[in-house]
């Protein structure tokens, strides 16, 4: 379904700059060739629809920064920082969402696979295209892997359950593995530890680590501005967080959050405040000058998350 909604997005774009290129082909000068009077014409559009895009991603880096938590004194940025920080995850956002989601990932088997797989699960109104330069650096590893596309969009966190158990189980046996890694973007971190709190014993015996990536473990404060159902659960104040919380400290549950390693930005755009992500009793690892889509395809985050599956392939070795 995100595949469509992104087809009509960029359909109603392409449609909005050439409205645009109209427009403005009256302010050309008339002692312009047409070709080169259109040119600068349709130019001018795309660059419209692109400030537009920018004012966005400008948007949420301002609610996010007004709800930030302090980052520490060795993650402040200077001017020049700054800006290649928000051009980075503005190049990342457009990126992913026009032409990586068009093409949803599905099952990722390597004929020569070593480790444990991994299964990858999206974020907020995303698909599984999200995780494409991730998986180049799994295919080179020959990791096998699947992206799971959660449906629908606007749904409830603990309805998505369901669809990892029967994900994690198929990639259990067209692999052969007894277990996988779980390795999640945004809101889908809080997809896997819903998983593990329904499925309980079941679930923590086919997973051997969980590494999310810029999860608002505790809620953010853009959650206010989507729709859906999810989106009111990720707010910082939702009783979904503070009961999946309040489940997971139980002593006999507690367990669960060893198997977690949070990743996360000090300098999220998204996830606010920041260290939303922190989660108490897991590893969790912190970078800066990273935005909140770009965690999927940074090169240190990518380098991040390996070293991680690495380890794991160790002690399973040992």
């Amino acid at each position: 379904m995100i595949r469509r909604l992104l087809i009509a997005l960029l359909v109603v774009e392409l449609l909005g700059v050439l409205a645009v290129a109209a427009g403005l082909r009256s302010l050309v000068p008339p002692a312009w060739p047409a070709p080169l009077a259109a040119a600068a014409a349709l130019a001018g559009g795309v660059l419209v629809l692109l400030l537009v895009r920018m004012l966005i991603a400008a948007n949420n880096f301002r609610i996010s920064w007004r709800a930030r938590s302090v980052p520490a004194p060795q993650f402040t940025l200077d001017v020049k920082q700054a800006a290649r920080l928000f051009l980075h995850e503005f190049a990342s956002t457009m990126v992913t969402s026009s032409w990586s989601m068009l093409r949803p990932l599905g099952l990722q088997l390597q004929v020569r696979a070593r480790g444990v797989p991994v299964l990858l699960i999206h974020g907020y109104a995303c698909n599984s295209g999200y995780w494409r330069p991730l998986s180049a650096r799994l295919q080179a590893a020959g990791i096998s892997h699947d992206g799971i596309d959660l449906e629908p969009p606007g749904a409830d966190i603990d309805a998505y359950a369901p669809q990892v158990q029967a994900a994690v189980e198929r990639l259990c046996a067209v692999t052969g593995s007894k277990r996988v890694i779980i390795v999640a973007h945004s809101m889908g971190g809080l997809v896997a530890r819903a998983w593990l709190r329904r499925y309980g014993a079941q679930a923590v015996a086919r997973v051997a680590r969980v590494i999310t990536l810029g999860t608002p473990h505790h809620g953010t404060v853009l959650a206010d501005l989507g729709p859906g159902r999810n989106a009111g659960q990720m707010r910082c104040s939702s009783a979904w967080l503070a009961a999946l919380n309040a489940f997971e400290i139980r002593s006999d549950v507690k367990l669960q959050r060893d198997l977690f390693c949070s990743i996360y930005s000090v300098h999220d755009n998204i996830v606010a405040p920041q260290n939303s992500s922190v989660l108490p009793g897991a590893r969790n690892l912190a970078f800066g000058a990273i935005g909140h889509v770009a965690l999927g395809r940074h090169p240190a985050i990518a380098g991040c998350v390996l070293a991680q599956i690495a380890a794991v392939e160790h002690s399973e070795i040992l």
